[in-house]
């Protein structure tokens, strides 16, 4: 009896023990994801960029930009 215990606890200990140092290692990563969130956030800001160009938003925010950077600067 007090074999099988120390036996099912060196187990789990050694199964921990694994599970940690892979996953610190990064051994079961999602790989491949990059790209597809890289593709989707790019999607994403063409989109952005397309609404700001077809609302005629272009003018004001460049212009609500360049007044933040003269106050910031101190230009005139």
């Amino acid at each position: 009896m007090t074999k099988d215990w120390k036996l099912r606890a060196t187990v789990r200990v050694e199964t921990w023990a694994s599970t940690v140092s892979d996953r610190m290692r990064g051994r079961k990563r999602d790989v491949g994801a990059g790209f597809v969130e890289y593709a989707g956030l790019m999607i994403i800001i063409a989109g952005i960029f397309t609404l700001i160009d077809q609302l005629g938003l272009d003018g004001l925010i460049s212009g609500a930009i360049g007044d933040a950077v003269d106050r910031v600067v101190g230009g005139g």
